[in-house]
């Protein structure tokens, strides 16, 4: 994985698009994972992190033009990356499940999940149907709907903390373990 430098990429900026989910029940939304299960949130038990990003690049496919210039939009398979490096640790702070979730197919998302050894599923809301219930923030690129970076702390179905925005995304997975030592129990 390349090294990005954070300083010429812009970060994106809090718009106010996720101040209504704290506090929020998760709809009943089947999504397909990469593992082959269908994951409904709402039915999950115990705590559960879901980071959302816009879409992983592959090796063999240029990123659309002008992705670095797209506050937010750079930094999926960083984000990945975090989350899968510190998958341990969250489950040591009792994070029962973790998903990765964006709006491509599972088959894309197959190639991620496989060459960055994800020990967790990455979610697909391709049909945008989860991202729509809870009035999740997109943007259009190159005729594609992705979701904003974020990252969701879930107990029970209900979502208990949103980080949003996420800059830089390598550092996504640590700023969510420092707020849950900070609210254990």
């Amino acid at each position: 994985m390349q090294t990005v430098d954070w300083a010429n990429i812009p970060a994106p900026a809090d718009d106010g698009a996720m101040d209504h989910l704290p506090g929020r029940s998760l709809p009943a939304t089947n999504l397909t994972g990469t593992d082959g299960q269908t994951v409904d949130l709402s039915q999950v038990p115990g705590k559960t992190v879901v980071y959302i990003y816009p879409m992983t690049g592959r090796p063999d496919t240029p990123l659309p033009d002008g992705w670095d210039a797209i506050p937010g939009a750079r930094g999926c398979t960083p984000q990945s990356c975090s989350f899968r490096d510190h998958a341990e640790e969250l489950a040591n702070l009792g994070i029962n499940y973790l998903y990765g979730l964006s709006t491509q197919s599972t088959d894309y998302q197959k190639e991620a999940a496989e060459r960055l050894q994800l020990p967790f599923p990455l979610l697909s809301d391709a049909n945008l149907e989860f991202a729509t219930q809870l009035n999740l923030p997109t943007m259009d690129v190159e005729g594609m709907t992705l979701l904003k970076r974020a990252a969701l702390v879930i107990d029970q179905a209900v979502i208990v903390k949103v980080f949003y925005p996420v800059f830089p995304p390598d550092e996504n997975a640590d700023i969510v373990i420092d707020w849950l030592k900070r609210h254990a129990g």
